[in-house]
């Protein structure tokens, strides 16, 4: 498979503050991959390097083999990038900000593109709109609009969900995933791990500007030995067989529900205590650890950073 990006030794630092770290990682052509971390851990500073819009202290990346900074023309070609900041100018509407961002790559002429993207991202009704005048959701639509304008490669979406509500979110990925079937390269940032364990198939996790682990997301969420159960009574009871005091699990009496957490190896010997007490089960579900316990643990997450 064919290499769309790859980052090699970069090192970025803001006085004392180390950014990045040593960050090598390679993403291929097609691929949907999900570069997660807490705030401050580094993804917008790589992203914005990788861009342009900010310079490595050392290292290299290359874009479809070309380098960042001694091909900018070509990369900046290859990638369509929404940024997490929603800036757009006020006084063009939708339809002129997007011929305008075309011109900025020499394309002219492309009306069927620009009236693809505003029907596909629900800005039809807003195409001769002051862009001032759209809502939070819609002007970070029109970001992600003139990110896919110029057909880029390469797709970076830097928390493009953000402020997008349930519906629009769900359209906008059914739009993405056409376009990775078709095979661009998605490179995506989201703080909705549900997100991310959806639509990617690498990710990797960075944290303190280092990578710190990259994997298919099954081999991520299998490294977790955890396993939650969930028991639905058919009787009111006040207090649970002695054997629950085993293992950690909450208790809602008034729903008859217990959620408890098990590893792999006991869930079995729990099971069989289950059903050789008293108590009446309604219902059992048992679920694996998500990705979401993942990265809590490898990130050991403890508050939030600025980025």
């Amino acid at each position: 498979m064919t290499t769309a990006i790859k980052i090699k030794d970069i090192n970025k630092s803001y006085g004392n503050l180390q950014a990045l770290s040593n960050v090598n990682l390679e993403i291929k052509k097609g691929e949907f991959f999900g570069l997660l971390g807490p705030n401050g851990a580094g993804k917008s500073t790589l992203i914005k390097i990788m861009a342009g819009l900010a310079h490595k202290d050392s290292g290299s990346i290359t874009v479809l083999g070309n380098d960042v900074v001694k091909e900018p023309k070509l990369t900046k070609k290859a990638l369509g990038i929404v940024p997490q900041e929603v800036v757009i100018d006020p006084y063009f509407n939708p339809k002129e900000a997007l011929r305008l961002q075309s011109g900025y790559f020499g394309i002219n002429n492309n009306e069927e593109k620009i009236d693809e993207l505003l029907t596909a991202l629900d800005l039809q009704d807003k195409a001769e709109a002051y862009s001032r005048n759209l809502s939070g959701g819609m002007k970070r639509r029109l970001l992600i609009a003139k990110a896919l304008v110029h057909d880029p490669e390469i797709i970076v979406l830097d928390e493009p969900t953000a402020g997008v509500d349930v519906e629009l979110r769900n359209s906008l990925w059914d739009y993405i995933r056409k376009l990775n079937r078709e095979g661009k390269t998605i490179i995506l940032t989201t703080h909705y791990l549900e997100e991310a364990e959806t639509l990617c198939d690498r990710i990797a996790i960075m944290d303190k500007g280092e990578i710190i682990t990259i994997d298919t997301k099954e081999n991520l969420v299998n490294s977790i030995d955890k396993k939650i159960v969930e028991l639905n009574l058919t009787q009111d009871i006040d207090e649970l067989p002695t054997f629950f005091n085993k293992y950690p699990y909450e208790f809602n009496k008034e729903r008859k529900e217990i959620n408890i957490e098990l590893t792999k190896d006991n869930l079995i010997k729990f099971i069989n205590e289950v059903y050789q007490s008293e108590l009446v089960i309604e219902d059992i579900d048992i679920a694996s650890a998500k990705l979401e316990d993942v990265f809590l643990r490898l990130t050991n997450l403890g508050g939030d950073k600025d980025e």
